[in-house]
């Protein structure tokens, strides 16, 4: 099966994640896709192949004869969509023979345009994938599912010479919960790559460290015509809270490696106020301090307005992976070897979010981050083309083609 068929067989499934669910999977849909993988993985003639009760599924391709002394490496990919817009009922817009100039989506009439996206003159004569415009894609990361899938099924059919391969396909990455119940007991790679970048030629081996931060704020609710001196305005409180942090250090005044505060979600009124926000930086002395100005800011206003009237709950999410990937670089050459081999440049530049290889690498398995084909994820301007994912299931096969040793 060709990648892009692959592609649009995987988003025809509903498989959007929900925020706040205190189990795994966040929503049972997720299931459908993770039972037809595991059984696509079983037609290929995959080992151990599981799909547990979690949602998790898991595969492996053993070594061919020669190549047992090999690391074992592995290709994780993530099955849930984002919340963050509808997953549903996707329709897939196919483009052959791309003129680079903006996208008109025909479900919603919106445009995907050039002068907000420049990298698509640079796709000029693809075959271009995009959505309606009345739901993402889901290219994020089933792009990324379809790209290892397709390889490892070229891989059996070319009889290229390997060492062990584990794949295995998550729930709930975009929640924070991807990598909560892998199983690394039974997925026996030594190392791994995460499918679930964006370009073709990316591998990535550093992400934000990342914490969210809760404030809660208790006032004192009299009427107001007689609260001289004992009113204290919860929501008021928050908006001072707000103004005490740097107004430049906010993501849409910030790039690369600079970190930031968003204000993510607030809501309250006299009575009680909450405040929201997600704490970013590549940086880990910086993210010390960043988490120590939001202690400050607690203190403050606990001595301003009264032991308790402010409650900050700091939770660290994940921590950048280049600690743990700078002592296996390994990887990462080895996969710069294979996108040159490929016939492109590798790209590696920070990555201004979190994957499940960063979660990964620290629960021990040193796991960089590869493109997937695609843009503009978490929305209906998302977009991939048919070459771009070609070229990542040639990238997957270099790496393959040049197993380390043990």
């Amino acid at each position: 099966m060709k990648v892009e068929e692959r592609l649009l067989k995987y988003v025809s499934y509903w498989t959007t994640s929900e925020d706040g669910k205190e189990v795994i999977p966040s929503t049972d849909r997720q299931f459908a896709l993770a039972d037809v993988l595991a059984e696509e993985l079983k037609n290929m003639g995959l080992k151990k192949v599981k799909r547990d009760e979690h949602c998790y599924v898991y595969g492996l391709l053993p070594a061919t004869e020669g190549y047992e002394n090999k690391k074992s490496m592995g290709f994780i990919a993530h099955m849930d969509t984002a919340p963050s817009f509808s997953g549903k009922n996707i329709k897939p817009q196919i483009i052959p023979d791309y003129d680079g100039k903006d996208v008109i989506l025909p479900g919603s009439g919106d445009v995907i345009k050039v002068s907000d996206f420049p990298h698509l003159t640079s796709l000029k004569g693809r075959t271009l994938i995009t959505t309606d415009g009345t739901t993402l894609l889901g290219a994020d990361d089933k792009a990324g599912i379809a790209d290892i899938m397709t390889a490892m099924e070229e891989i059996i059919a070319e009889k290229i010479p390997h060492g062990d391969i584990w794949i295995g396909f998550t729930p709930d990455e975009e929640v924070g919960a991807g990598a909560d119940l892998f199983d690394l007991d039974y997925f026996k790679a030594e190392y791994a790559y995460t499918v679930d970048g964006d370009y073709e030629g990316e591998v990535a081996y550093e992400n934000f460290n990342a914490a969210s931060a809760h404030f809660t704020i208790k006032g004192v609710n009299v009427h107001p015509g007689s609260a001289k001196d004992i009113m204290v305005n919860a929501a008021s409180i928050a908006c001072e809270i707000q103004s005490m942090l740097p107004g430049q250090e906010t993501p849409e005044h910030t790039e690369g490696r600079e970190g930031f505060y968003h204000l993510d979600e607030m809501h309250g009124d006299v009575n009680e106020a909450h405040l929201d926000y997600i704490v970013r930086d590549h940086d880990s002395k910086m993210f010390e301090k960043r988490q120590q100005v939001l202690h400050e800011i607690e203190k403050k206003m606990n001595q301003k307005y009264g032991e308790g009237a402010v409650t900050l709950k700091l939770t660290e999410s994940y921590r950048n992976m280049l600690e743990v990937i700078e002592k296996n670089f390994f990887i990462v050459e080895n996969a710069r070897k294979a996108i040159q081999a490929a016939g492109m440049e590798p790209i590696s530049l920070p990555v201004r979010g979190g994957t499940d290889g960063a979660r990964l690498s620290f629960m021990g398995l040193p796991c960089p981050n590869l493109g997937t084909g695609g843009y503009a994820f978490h929305g209906p301007k998302e977009h991939v083309t048919v070459e771009g994912m070609e070229h990542v299931v040639h990238i997957i096969k270099e790496i393959v083609k040049n197993p380390v040793d043990n």
